[in-house]
């Protein structure tokens, strides 16, 4: 029996399923398997008792931040991924600790901060070493310490700012330590995913078709014209058909929607040392900071979009007075922003459906976006 192969014809549709669905639905499913291993790895040490153990230990340490002793386990996997850290808060009674632990949790370096980590600090951070140890080993290492520090100075500063008319104690149980039971593993492990996948996911698949919208239409004949245009072009007359496509969506991103707004948030991000290819970057990334890299080998016409072709051409970037655009004031400015900066739709989402509302994720977006750009503006002024 032949499988069923399903055709859809070229069009809107096909490019909205293809282009904004799936990625969007992909979005959604890359973060299951982190999810259901974190609440597999608390719910057995819940199980044997060990997590009240470890709880008791951090928790006078945290205390003293506004945070509580439970708050480890979401600062500690956020270095992973800050959604199911997020999801992870709801074992904190006090409502207090438990929205700050929200709050901070995304200041914590997850990995999908490392790819325009490498690439950026590659291209602008020697490679040579101090005491044997690396430049650019030690720059990684001060921006996952940086992301710590941020986090536990903000809840301090929110532990004063946000008053409660209760206070908080610490009572935990100190059960005696024993094998943990696979039934009730498995049912925290399911709903806890399944809580994820059905209230975030929503909100994750709307904003990514919102993303593939702005960045697949654009106004005026620039746009609709994009291919006419490029081939015409006498400088792209002699190369080879797939150099001439990336060439041809290299120019219709320009001159998208999404093009458009980058081009028009350039004088907000050019104290920054930003250009508008930076900005465009900077929104497309709001759907995943990883997405950061692939935007720029569109924006810069690389077909391979491997990071070493990738740094080629953004090392070879120059501005108009004929100078460097990647240069070591706007590449730690730009890992300052990526080290601050919300940048995650994924998490917004999350903290939205933990936080029952809109208010708190729409304070953590602002809040986070001007620490970001304030810490880049500074860096970027005092080392240019």
């Amino acid at each position: 029996m032949k499988p069923l192969i399903i055709i859809f014809p070229p069009g809107v549709l096909t490019n909205l399923i293809t282009e904004g669905v799936i990625p969007g639905l992909g979005g959604i499913v890359i973060f299951i398997p982190q999810i259901a291993f974190l609440f597999l790895f608390i719910s057995i040490l819940e199980e044997t008792g060990y997590m009240s153990r470890v709880v008791f230990l951090m928790d006078r340490g945290l205390r003293r931040y506004g945070l509580s002793g439970k708050s480890v386990i979401p600062l500690i996997s956020g270095t992973a991924c800050a959604i199911p850290a997020v999801m992870a808060t709801r074992n904190i009674e006090s409502w207090k600790e438990r929205l700050i632990t929200i709050l901070v949790v995304p200041f914590t370096t997850c990995s999908a901060r490392l790819p325009v980590y490498l690439i950026l600090i590659s291209l602008v951070i020697p490679n040579q070493r101090f005491l044997g140890i690396s430049y650019q080993g030690l720059t990684l290492m001060g921006l996952y310490f940086l992301g710590f520090l941020m986090a536990i100075v903000s809840a301090s500063l929110m532990n004063k700012i946000l008053k409660t008319s209760t206070k908080s104690y610490f009572v935990v149980e100190m059960p005696n330590y024993k094998l943990p039971l696979l039934k009730n593993v498995g049912i925290t492990v399911w709903e806890k995913t399944r809580a994820f996948v059905v209230e975030a996911g929503r909100i994750i698949l709307a904003i990514s078709i919102l993303l593939w919208v702005m960045a697949s239409y654009g106004p005026g004949k620039n746009f609709s014209n994009a291919e006419d245009i490029v081939k015409t072009n006498a400088a792209y007359e002699n190369i080879s058909a797939a150099e001439l496509e990336v060439k041809i969506a290299s120019y219709r991103l320009e001159h998208s929607y999404i093009g458009i707004l980058g081009k028009s948030i350039e004088p907000a991000i050019a104290p920054l040392g930003y250009d508008w290819k930076i900005g465009i970057a900077l929104i497309s990334s709001f759907a995943a900071r990883e997405v950061f890299v692939g935007t720029l080998a569109t924006i810069y016409s690389v077909g391979n979009d491997s990071q070493e072709t990738i740094k080629n051409k953004m090392s070879a970037e120059i501005r108009p007075d004929g100078s460097p655009l990647f240069n070591l004031a706007s590449g730690i400015s730009l890992m300052l922003f990526y080290a601050f900066a919300m940048q995650c739709m994924s998490t917004l989402a999350i903290v939205k459906k933990e936080t029952n509302g809109w208010k708190w994720p729409l304070i953590q977006l602002v809040a986070m976006t001007l620490i970001a750009y304030f810490a880049a503006l500074i860096v970027y002024q005092i080392l240019k």
